[in-house]
């Protein structure tokens, strides 16, 4: 908007917002998506506002943020304020990936995950991924972590909800039963993002990729990876080479791609419905055919 503080009552409450908690006042608001906002702010620059209707979840989004920041491993927006509901970042200026930005990606990523976490689970007890919950339990050992604590919670959901059929659900729970055969080598905690779809990273005019949207927790590396892969992101040959050059991927890690997908693959079962159901079982029948 020009020339005045919001456009509609829902830039009004987010004026509001970035004011009290930014301690800035406001020249014009924009909304860029279901309760997100740019703002302009008084004497310039923008920042980005989030609405987050369930009590706590900002906060924890904030928490995942700093938490990435941390290393210095990836450029992760600066949380400018944050209460109950409202989480205001900085925002980035939009450009486009490119291959060297790829590349960038890959060895900020390896960096990430290197800085560690103190087990797999580590993270606020009551987080999310997406709109779901998504509890922070903590494990020392990750093949039955991820099983009980990210497969076997949204089976049952996708299961109770139909979206999931008895057929359909049976490779999945052949898989959690197979884990410690299919997990691959024992690797540290890392610090994921949690989340890292190709839409939860941005790229800026200076070839510098930016993450956002965090789910952050302790737990494999390849998970970052393989969802990565999932719905596709440019340049991810660059991506992965830089990765496995700054951080050797252990023997076999292909072909645990789709293991890893599987937890992303049924939070959307249970978000979105039976279209991802197909492709749920057929991830899981590929890591019982490995």
């Amino acid at each position: 908007m020009t020339g005045g503080r919001a456009e509609g009552p829902a830039g009004g409450v987010a004026a509001g917002a970035v004011e009290e908690l930014v301690g800035v006042g406001v020249t014009g608001v924009h909304g860029i998506g279901a309760s997100v906002f740019e703002v302009d702010l008084d004497g310039g620059g923008v920042v980005v506002a989030k609405f987050h209707a369930a009590a706590g979840k900002a906060g924890v989004e904030a928490h995942g943020l700093r938490w990435l920041a941390e290393p210095g491993a990836v450029a992760v927006p600066e949380v400018r304020g944050v209460d109950g509901h409202w989480l205001v970042i900085d925002q980035v200026e939009p450009g486009a990936p490119s291959a060297a930005a790829a590349a960038e990606l890959g060895r900020g990523l390896a960096r990430l995950h290197a800085a560690g976490a103190g087990a797999f689970g580590e993270g606020p007890r009551e987080s999310w991924i997406g709109n779901l919950p998504m509890a922070c339990v903590v494990g020392q050992r990750w093949p039955e972590w991820f099983a009980e604590h990210r497969i076997r919670p949204y089976l049952r959901l996708a299961v109770d909800r139909r979206a999931l059929s008895p057929a359909q659900a049976a490779p999945v729970e052949a898989v959690c039963a197979r884990i410690e055969e299919v997990a691959g080598p024992a690797e540290p905690p890392a610090r994921l993002h949690g989340d890292l779809w190709n839409g939860n990273v941005l790229w800026d005019r200076h070839d510098r990729p930016w993450l956002i949207d965090p789910a952050a927790h302790g737990g494999h590396r390849e998970s970052d990876l393989a969802m990565l892969a999932l719905f596709g992101c440019p340049h991810l040959d660059r991506v992965l080479a830089a990765y496995d050059e700054a951080a050797p991927l252990a023997a076999g890690w292909r072909d645990r791609v789709a293991l890893h997908q599987l937890f992303p693959l049924l939070v959307h079962v249970v978000l979105f419905g039976a279209g991802y159901a197909g492709q749920t079982a057929a991830a899981a029948r590929r890591v019982l055919a490995t």
